[in-house]
């Protein structure tokens, strides 16, 4: 859960010189090395019950979920096509309000789904895949395992004799079995790797689900379970009572989210569930153990991290790093992170704090100028100093946030109520929370917001991530609206004509062809320009305009200069600054040819980014 952040503004004096921002200097070191393949990478986030359907065969059955007291016995598989705010008839035997069924929803997402679409992502032009969980799980987005050494019986092709094969295991290796969707998976993995993109995995080292085997047997043995030690027991029940004592700490007070027992002191997971992380991450990691991990997974992005001891943390890290030297974790941390990362011994975190938040700040939501940003960001970018600045995850939208369509339909300067000139991920999240949250479509300025976001994330410092269906034009606000089906090219869908506490203006939906090639124009344009993903970066500091941005990002011969204009304006940018440059790619709907001029000046379009390109001046060395 976020903190509020007050940002504090610093003026910088305005001259029109180049002020180093490097990255390099300064901070903490930290002995992990960003491996070579994270610093080329762009990321795309799978949530897999939400991504494709592959196998209508293996859908989710009611017995399937969680708290089955309040699912109607009519419940079933929703359409993937539907119109998000209108409800199925078991939803309405639930209640009538819409978002108390939302969360009982499936839609039969599954592994097969992931491999059937491998084609299209690297068409987009990814190269690395982040799964949210996949282990076996009740609830639609996974958290809460059943299990971290099996993936869902219902992504792979038998989920019946999964079960059956889970249900003879124990926590004890040798017992373990590959399940169909096991197989599915690593076959995935395969594909993958055949195809250039590395995965990742997210693992929930702090909680599971009630349904995981060890807790059902805490549930059902109590104090004299065999895992009775595994879990943050407060209160076993008492047998002699008609009552139901039992109580336990549970993730945030949610009880269907049971923690793990700390060691004593502290400082490290119990013993035994430690040992059993540690065997479920060599399986996912080196499947078939000979020691070469090139048939797993290539990394981790770990769930609540900081809520781990950091002890456990360097423990397993050296397991990791044993099993696969180039292997790629990250913290999942919304707060500053460079100290975590560095003693628990992470390659980086999302970055949440150091990108996130403040480039919502300047480009969505306008409430910041450019020099608070070059301030605000500069500093918490040198906060990592040698510290692997590359590896940061940089995040505009994922299952955790609004997505990033509907941030710029709702950015902050349309609440005059707000006090929070900084919102990311708190207040005003959704129609829940405002009558007057937008779930419309975008206007010309709002598209325009959209493209500078993205394409400061593919042009900053860090390793940009894709949340899935972003670039297919996708909105919605916070949990559940940000978890919509991905909407595919192949597949109609119903228009929205219904909010969800009333009528709206009929919206079209569905996959959003200019969107999709934007995107696949900026990932082009990061890949092909080692500038840009490996370069060092200098701001621009000038007097041009309050809301005007601008850096340089060179490697090697490789020389770009990047300015954004986040306003109507037309600024004039002294023609002396662009000497010998071309445009190389523009946000602005007429990419054009030649800077327009103005005596001595370029005029900078309004609501623009602009990336040029100098093949004459020689690069500053490469750090």
């Amino acid at each position: 859960m976020l903190s509020s952040f007050r940002f504090v503004f610093l003026l910088l004096s305005a001259s029109s010189v180049l002020l180093s921002c490097s990255s390099r200097k300064g901070g903490v070191n930290n002995a992990v090395s960003t491996p070579a393949w994270v610093e080329e990478a762009l990321f795309y986030q799978v949530f897999p019950e939400r991504f494709r359907n592959g196998d209508p065969a293996n859908d989710p059955v009611r017995e399937s979920l969680d708290f089955l007291d309040y699912v109607p016995l009519s419940w079933q598989v929703s359409e993937w096509t539907k119109d998000w705010y209108t409800q199925d008839p078991w939803e309405q035997e639930k209640s009538e309000d819409v978002y108390a069924s939302m969360f009982d929803r499936r839609f039969g997402g599954d592994i097969q789904g992931v491999i059937d679409q491998l084609p299209y992502l690297q068409d987009l032009g990814v190269t690395a895949i982040w799964f949210n969980p996949v282990f076996a799980a009740r609830s639609l987005h996974k958290y809460d395992g059943s299990s971290f050494h099996h993936i869902d019986p219902h992504f792979g092709p038998d989920p019946a004799g999964d079960k059956a094969i889970m249900a003879r295991e124990t926590h004890d290796p040798a017992t373990w079995k590959w399940t169909a969707a096991d197989l599915l998976f690593l076959e995935m993995v395969s594909q993958a790797h055949d195809r250039g993109m590395r995965v990742i995995l997210d693992g929930v080292w702090n909680h599971t689900g009630r349904g995981f085997f060890a807790f059902e047997d805490v549930r059902v043995l109590q104090a004299s379970s065999s895992y009775a030690d595994w879990y943050d027991i407060e209160v076993f029940d008492n047998p002699q009572t008609s009552e139901d004592e039992f109580s336990y700490a549970g993730w945030f007070g949610y009880e269907a989210l049971p923690e793990f027992a700390d060691t004593e002191d502290g400082t490290n997971l119990q013993e035994e569930v430690k040992a059993y992380i540690m065997a479920s991450t060599s399986r996912w990691m080196d499947p078939d153990g000979d020691g070469n991990p090139d048939d797993g997974i290539d990394g981790w992005r770990l769930d609540v991290a900081q809520e781990v001891p950091s002890g456990f943390w360097r423990e397993w890290h050296t397991h990791v790093r044993r099993i696969n030297p180039d292997a790629y974790t990250v913290a999942e941390i919304w707060t500053e992170a460079t100290s975590f990362v560095t003693e628990a011994g992470f390659t980086g975190a999302m970055n949440y704090h150091a990108f996130s938040m403040p480039v919502k700040g300047y480009f969505i939501d306008g409430v910041r100028d450019a020099q608070w940003f070059v301030h605000e960001l500069g500093g918490r970018l040198d906060a990592w100093g040698s510290n692997n600045p590359e590896a940061q995850l940089n995040v505009l939208d994922s299952h955790d946030t609004p997505r990033l369509a509907s941030m710029v339909l709702n950015r902050v300067s349309h609440y005059e109520e707000t006090g929070n000139e900084n919102d990311y991920d708190s207040g005003l999240l959704g129609p829940r929370s405002s009558s007057e949250y937008r779930i419309g479509p975008l206007n010309a300025v709002d598209q325009a917001l959209l493209r500078m976001a993205v394409l400061f994330q593919m042009t900053f410092v860090g390793t940009p991530i894709i949340y899935y269906g972003t670039e297919a034009g996708m909105r919605g606000a916070d949990d559940p609206d940000n978890r919509q089906p991905m909407l595919w090219p192949d597949m109609v869908f119903d228009p929205q004509e219904k909010g969800p506490f009333g009528s709206v203006t009929t919206t079209e939906i569905g996959f959003d062809s200019q969107w999709h090639r934007f995107f696949q124009e900026v990932i082009s344009l990061h890949r092909e320009h080692d500038a840009l993903s490996k370069g060092r970066l200098q701001w621009i500091e000038h007097d041009w305009h309050d809301m005007v941005l601008g850096y340089t990002k060179a490697f090697g011969q490789d020389s770009l200069t990047i300015l954004f204009n986040r306003s109507p304006d037309e600024p004039h940018v002294p023609r002396s600054l662009l000497d010998g440059m071309k445009i190389l790619y523009s946000t602005a709907e007429d990419t054009m040819e030649d800077p327009r001029l103005d005596g001595e000046d370029w005029i900078l379009p309004a609501w623009s980014g602009v990336v040029l390109i100098d093949d004459r001046r020689e690069a500053s060395p490469a750090s």
